[in-house]
């Protein structure tokens, strides 16, 4: 009797590592706390919302420290404590730091557009959507199965979705929300269904089982499992804003509050990459073979696409800063397929992933602090149109300043020394892998992208068309800036530090 007792219902308790969880689940927890208690804060009180956001993003952020000592997983498997739904390593807590750090930023920007001039965001639903999104963001890297990946990108995805829309009466905002959700709906619908496809072959849903099993599935059923390789990847090159699955993203981060577009330019980026890392490098590597050459493709037709969009916003008159960056980020989206499609052809996988982990975050911290500027500049030119910044330093030299760094890095030159560091690691990954003619692309490319990035830069210092005037900057929007620059010049002094960081950890 007392056997029994202990068999079953034992067995199927699962143990939970609660400092492994705590990033995600303090995100998850003060947003709930926000949304509570925006029934009873006055309206001249909901500034105290945002701070709260704020302060829960930076508990979460400092809850990854405890977490260095060593891996730690949670929600395994019984009887089989090395295949878990949550593992908290390496690769998960700098994609972690990634999201976290990139959602406070995006906070601190928040803060200041919501105090601005009444645009009809509610403050309460606003905070409650990003620090959910947030939250779903930060549990994708550490997803080791496919039902938590699914559900990690669904909670990152659809408060993003109410985010970009969530302005009243903005036709253009309801536009861009529309597309982002029906592109991402479409992208969730093909990767589950490539999923189940998958489960089917294979009888598993953790990636380290779909790895050993995919290798041996019958004759009958190798059609099947090849399909739902195919119809995965394809609904994450949707996330990843691959073309030519990026016709959402310029209108997106147009139609959207500024601060969500510097949230969906990195933390969305995020997502899609980490999950895309997961399935190929850790759940399908015997499929190398399959998405090595198509991720090598869309890496070379997205930087292309998106480098000749921003030099095409050239000729259009009066173009806006934000729809620039955004082509821009499509660009930069093709630099970090590269590596993992690299990894596809080297005998170090791990190498190349660290070359993607590394650039996305030179990448995060770069773009991040150029949204951060145009924050600044869109407070006082509404249409944030590029040449708006035309004598910014005679108005505002640091801004100017840090800008100029800012672009300097995403092109990849002096003295922006983490983004030449940076694209130099992808280039060599591409050659350490063989895929000589992919880093041709990426060399004429990052020559491409000078011309729009140098351009921009020297609007900065030439003589404003009128008398510059100064305006006080108010100080969430200060340290957004401040942050963003000392994290971007401090890595620019010490870039071998970068790739040592971003080890992967996943092998």
């Amino acid at each position: 009797m007392s056997s029994l007792a202990h068999t079953p219902a034992a067995s199927l308790v699962q143990s939970v590592d609660w400092l492994a969880i705590a990033p995600p689940t303090i995100t998850a927890v003060v947003g709930l706390v926000v949304l509570v208690a925006d029934l009873f804060v006055g309206a001249h009180k909901k500034v105290l919302l945002g701070w709260l956001s704020v302060a829960g993003l930076a508990a979460s952020a400092l809850m990854l420290l405890p977490l260095l000592d060593g891996d730690r997983s949670a929600f395994c498997l019984t009887g089989a404590q090395d295949i878990c739904s949550y593992t908290a390593d390496r690769f998960t807590l700098v994609l972690q730091l990634l999201v976290l750090g990139g959602a406070l930023l995006a906070a601190l920007l928040s803060v200041t557009a919501l105090k601005d001039a009444d645009k009809g965001l509610p403050e309460g639903e606003y905070w409650f959507l990003l620090l959910s999104s947030a939250a779903g963001a930060a549990l994708l890297p550490a997803s080791r199965d496919f039902a938590t990946l699914i559900v990690a990108l669904e909670v990152a995805s659809l408060p993003a979705f109410a985010l970009v829309g969530l302005r009243h009466g903005d036709r253009k905002s309801s536009e861009a929300a529309l597309k982002f959700f029906l592109s991402s709906v479409t992208a969730t619908a093909v990767s589950l269904m490539g999923i189940s496809f998958v489960y089917a072959s294979t009888g598993t849903l953790y990636l380290t089982q779909v790895a050993d099993r995919i290798q041996n599935v019958d004759g009958q059923l190798h059609t099947l499992a090849q399909t739902g390789v195919v119809l995965t990847l394809v609904g994450f090159a949707f996330k990843t804003a691959a073309v030519p699955f990026h016709f959402w993203v310029p209108d997106t981060y147009v139609g959207a509050p500024l601060p969500i577009a510097a949230y969906l330019s990195v933390v969305g980026k995020a997502v899609g990459f980490s999950g895309l890392i997961l399935i190929t490098v850790v759940a399908l590597p015997s499929y190398a073979d399959v998405w090595g050459p198509a991720l090598a493709a869309l890496a070379a037709l997205t930087m292309t696409v998106g480098n000749v969009g921003a030099l095409r916003q050239q000729a259009t008159r009066a173009y806006s800063a934000v729809r620039l960056l955004a082509w821009s980020s499509v660009g930069q989206a093709g630099y970090l397929l590269v590596p993992i499609a690299a990894a596809a052809y080297s005998d170090d996988a791990e190498h190349s992933i660290g070359s993607t982990v590394a650039y996305a975050l030179m990448y995060a911290a770069v773009n991040l602090g150029a949204f951060a500027v145009a924050a600044l500049v869109g407070r006082t030119k509404s249409l944030n149109r590029v040449s708006d910044y035309r004598g910014l330093y005679a108005s505002n030299p640091l801004a100017a300043l840090l800008l100029a760094f800012f672009l300097l890095c995403l092109a990849g030159l002096p003295p922006g020394i983490i983004g030449l560091f940076a694209k130099v690691t992808v280039f060599s990954a591409a050659v350490d892998a063989g895929l000589g003619w992919l880093a041709v692309v990426m060399a004429v490319n990052v020559v491409i992208a000078l011309f729009y990035y140098l351009q921009w830069t020297s609007l900065l210092f030439r003589t404003p068309d009128g008398e510059p005037v100064r305006h006080r900057v108010p100080a969430p929007l200060t340290a957004a800036i401040a942050l963003t620059g000392a994290v971007g010049i401090a890595l620019s002094g010490a870039p071998e530090l970068v790739l040592r960081f971003a080890g992967t950890g996943l092998f």
